[in-house]
C-alpha cells in the first residue's frame, strides 16, 4: 500500500478523516492541517475526484532522518523520479517545516530542486525545467526537527478550485471550507437550507453539489494525469461511475438571499455554471426583514466583517439586529454563523450551543451554532 497525506483547512481534520474512511482508506489518522492515510495508488484518484474537504492529496515517496541539508539532498537524489514523470515535464518544489534546524527553507527548496534535476542530468544529460506558476509536477518536502518527508502532489491545482466558480466576491469563501462547514452542521439534502448573506453563493453551490451527488472534481484536471504511472482506464472508469450517480432532485429546498443585487448576480452566474439556476431560490432581501422560507431548517452564513474602523462599527450594529431577527423569525431552525469577528458571540444576543475553531487560510475564525427556540414558546412550555 502507498502512503498519502491529504491537507485541509485547519479545524476540518476530523471531517476529512471521516470522509477518507468512507472512501475505504486505511490507517487514517489526523495531524494538524491534514490527515494521513494509506491505500492502493488508485485511491488517490478517488480522493481527488470525490473529496469535498481536502485541499491537496500528496503521495509520500521518501522519508528519513537528517542532520543537514546535504542529507536531504542525497535522499532526494536517490529517488526514482524518472519513473514518475518525464524530463520534459516542468517541476516546482515547495518546502514547509516545524522547528527544523536548517539555514532557510529557501535553501532546502534549492537543494531538493538540485537533487531532482541532478538525477535526471546524470541519467539522460538533460534536466526538467522549473515552472513556479503552472508546473506539470509539484514536489513537496516537509521537515520536522529531525525527519524529512518527500511527496509528489497528485492534485495539481488545489482541490477547492472545483471549476464551476465563474465569479467571486471580494473575499470568497473557499469551496472546501464551505463544504466542511456543511458537514460540521450535519446538513442533509431534503432539509431546508438558507444562506441569508450568500454573496457569490459558495454555500449554495456546495450544498447543491451534495444534493446532486455530483463529485466536486468532475469539471477539472489533476496532477496525477501528468505522471508516467497514470492509469487512464482506471481513471475513466471512476469518472463514468461518478457521472452515472448525478441526479437533480425535483425540489432542492436550498435558498439564498443577499441585501445587495450585485452579490446575487454573482451567485446566479455560479449556479448557472452548474445548471442549477432554476433549482435554487435566490431573493434580494435583508436578513433583518426576511421571513424563514420553511418551518424548520438549517441556516448557514458567513456575514461580512469590517477591516476599517467605520466598517467594524457598522457590522457591530448589525449583530444585535441579526440576533433579534433569528429569535423572532427562525424558531425551529439551527443557525451556523462562520466569522472571523469574534465579537459576534457577545453582540448577537444569543447563547451559542457550540463554538468550533476553524481557519480561513491564516485567519482564525469560529463557527457558532445557535439552536433557535422562540422565547414566548419556551415560557409557555
Amino acid at each position: 500500500m502507498e502512503q498519502f497525506f491529504a491537507t485541509c483547512p485547519r479545524g476540518l481534520e476530523g471531517a476529512l478523516k471521516d470522509e477518507l474512511a468512507g472512501f475505504g482508506a486505511h490507517n487514517v489518522s489526523e495531524v494538524a492541517g491534514g490527515v494521513r492515510f494509506a491505500g492502493e495508488f488508485g485511491l488517490c484518484y478517488q480522493v481527488n475526484l470525490e473529496s469535498r474537504v481536502a485541499s491537496r492529496v500528496l503521495w509520500q515517496v521518501g522519508h528519513g532522518e537528517y542532520r543537514s541539508e546535504q542529507d536531504i539532498y542525497e535522499a532526494a537524489r536517490a529517488l526514482p523520479w524518472r519513473s514518475w514523470f518525464a524530463v520534459d515535464n516542468s517541476i516546482r518544489v515547495d518546502v514547509s517545516a516545524i522547528r527544523a534546524p536548517v539555514k532557510s527553507l529557501e535553501f532546502v527548496t534549492l537543494r531538493v530542486k538540485d537533487a531532482v534535476c541532478d538525477s535526471y542530468r546524470a541519467a539522460t544529460g538533460r534536466r526538467p525545467d522549473v515552472d513556479t506558476r503552472a508546473p506539470d509536477a509539484r514536489i513537496h518536502a516537509f521537515l520536522t526537527a529531525s525527519e524529512f518527508t518527500l511527496y509528489v502532489d497528485t492534485s495539481g491545482e488545489p482541490l477547492f478550485k472545483r471549476g464551476y466558480r465563474k465569479s467571486a466576491g471580494e473575499a470568497p469563501l473557499r469551496e472546501n471550507l464551505a463544504a466542511g462547514i456543511l458537514r460540521l452542521a450535519s446538513w442533509q439534502p431534503g432539509t431546508p437550507l438558507l444562506d441569508p448573506m450568500c454573496g457569490s453563493g459558495t454555500f449554495l453551490c456546495e450544498a447543491a453539489l451534495i444534493a446532486m451527488d455530483r463529485a466536486p472534481g468532475l469539471d477539472r484536471s489533476f496532477g496525477f494525469e501528468k505522471l508516467t504511472i497514470f492509469d487512464a482506464d482506471a481513471w475513466n472508469t471512476l469518472k463514468r461511475a461518478a457521472y452515472s450517480r448525478i441526479h437533480v432532485p425535483t425540489e432542492l429546498t436550498i435558498y439564498g438571499s443577499d441585501r445587495y443585487g450585485e452579490a446575487l448576480k454573482l451567485a446566479r452566474i455560479n449556479l448557472a455554471a452548474l445548471k442549477l439556476e432554476d433549482h435554487v431560490v435566490l431573493k434580494q432581501a435583508d436578513i433583518v426583514e426576511m421571513p424563514a422560507p420553511a418551518a424548520s431548517g438549517v441556516l448557514i452564513t458567513n456575514p461580512p466583517y469590517g477591516v476599517r474602523l467605520q466598517d467594524q462599527e457598522a457590522v457591530a450594529a448589525l449583530y444585535p439586529k441579526m440576533g433579534d431577527a433569528l429569535k423572532k423569525k427562525y424558531a425551529g431552525w439551527t443557525a451556523y454563523i462562520f466569522t472571523a469577528d469574534l465579537r459576534l458571540a457577545k453582540l448577537i444576543g444569543l447563547a451559542p450551543s457550540r463554538r468550533t475553531p476553524l481557519y480561513n487560510g491564516a485567519l482564525e475564525c469560529r463557527l457558532f451554532e445557535f439552536r433557535l427556540v422562540a422565547g414566548s414558546m419556551r415560557k409557555k412550555a
